[in-house]
């Protein structure tokens, strides 16, 4: 059975101070203060902007390297394609992941693709193209294109060693269904909320503005020991970070995992 490990997608938010952090907690200090619960954080800030690699050693101290990072990939390889992305792009994104690789920190660098990433001869040539050029750092994919949910996808990624993102996210046209893939050693599995009223209509707050029963994580029980029973590890995230609510589901999906 796989390793399990849970976390957030994110952990800088001031509106999980009384929530999480405690009232008077500097920010600068939330990241030592999130590593003491949770073994693993995702960071999406990088698909924003191109980090600093000093800003990911500062990290890694502040975490006292007790963390594994999962980094999102910068937005100019997977939603602004051009003629630069992987000539230009990748090795100074590649670069500024390497304090992660350098101390056995880096759990994976997640490409996540838009709607209109669709499934055609010249997305698959780039596809495959830029996770050549990841190499050898762990990557992770999450489509969100239905498009790509083919065996003969699932049979490149097992191919190339790479993971598939399973993720659960409002029941809508053209967005994914909640299926058990593992394509790699990694299983991945990102709750995005089931907010079907913001979903395409509310900003980024707003969208993944949700709170999970515990019913609804049960549901996802069986999954997870389909994709442990074919992997070594598997990261869960929460993507529902809105008043701290991803922190409660974290915990709430440990203490299921635990007891089953």
């Amino acid at each position: 059975m796989a390793e399990i490990f849970v976390g957030t997608s994110g952990f800088s938010y001031n509106d999980w101070r009384n929530v999480f952090y405690p009232p008077n907690l500097p920010a600068s200090n939330f990241l030592t203060f999130y590593s003491k619960e949770f073994p693993i954080v995702e960071l999406n800030y990088s698909y924003y902007r191109i980090p600093e690699s000093a800003n990911f050693t500062q990290m890694l101290k502040k975490s006292e390297y007790n963390l594994q990072f999962v980094i999102k990939a910068f937005g100019g390889l997977t939603h602004n394609i051009t003629d630069q992305s992987i000539p230009v792009i990748l090795p100074k994104f590649k670069d500024s992941l390497l304090p992660f690789w350098k101390h056995s920190k880096l759990g994976a660098v997640l490409l996540q693709f838009p709607q209109r990433f669709h499934y055609t001869p010249r997305s698959r040539i780039y596809l495959e193209s830029l996770i050549n050029g990841f190499k050898p750092f762990p990557v992770c994919i999450e489509f969100r294109q239905r498009e790509w949910l083919k065996n003969s996808v699932y049979k490149k990624l097992r191919e190339m060693d790479v993971a598939f993102a399973c993720v659960d996210e409002p029941s809508l046209k053209g967005l994914l269904p909640p299926i058990a893939m593992a394509t790699s050693g990694t299983g991945y599995v990102r709750f995005h909320g089931r907010n079907r009223e913001k979903w395409y209509i509310g900003n980024s707050e707003e969208r993944y503005d949700y709170l999970y029963t515990e019913d609804e994580l049960k549901e996802w029980l069986p999954r997870i020991n389909e994709i442990s029973a074919n992997t070594e590890k598997i990261f869960i995230f929460f993507n529902n970070h809105k008043q701290g609510q991803a922190i409660k589901n974290a915990r709430m999906m440990i203490g299921l995992l635990h007891q089953s």
